[in-house]
């Protein structure tokens, strides 16, 4: 049977902080009723370190994550794209919903600093999930 989760994929420049994040509060958010993907036009070597503290302050565990590449097959297989940062690097597919979220890169930040941009990626995937909700006729409870 095919899956009739609706699909986000988070597209950054290096796949180490703001994408991971959203990832991974979409996945925390919608405790698994929403496919999520993440990926960079040019992935880091590694998750970025303060994000995966910030991130362990509220339960949620980056450690296992990896940057990946982005490829035109994620883009393809999800509902929607939501963009931090890449530009017009990230490929445009008709039939996607696509969103482009002006946040700040925690890339060097104090740990402070990528809190905030941890909050209000949380604030951002809640309205998403508002949105998956009324045009999936999901119902994904908020936390």
């Amino acid at each position: 049977m095919a899956d009739s989760r609706a699909s986000v994929l988070f597209v950054c420049v290096h796949n180490a902080g703001r994408s991971q994040m959203a990832a991974a509060w979409l996945t925390h958010l919608s405790g698994g009723r929403v496919e999520v993907r993440s990926a960079g036009t040019l992935p880091a070597k590694d998750v970025n370190p303060q994000a995966v503290q910030a991130m362990r302050e509220v339960g949620i565990d980056l450690t296992g994550q990896s940057p990946a590449l982005l490829d035109i097959e994620a883009v393809q297989a999800s509902d929607f794209v939501i963009t931090m940062g890449c530009g017009d690097t990230c490929p445009i597919f008709p039939g996607k919903t696509y969103r482009d979220w002006d946040l700040p890169d925690p890339a060097g930040a104090d740990l402070d600093t990528v809190r905030g941009i941890r909050d209000a990626i949380k604030g951002r995937v809640e309205d998403l999930i508002a949105e998956i909700d009324a045009l999936h006729g999901l119902h994904v409870s908020r936390s």
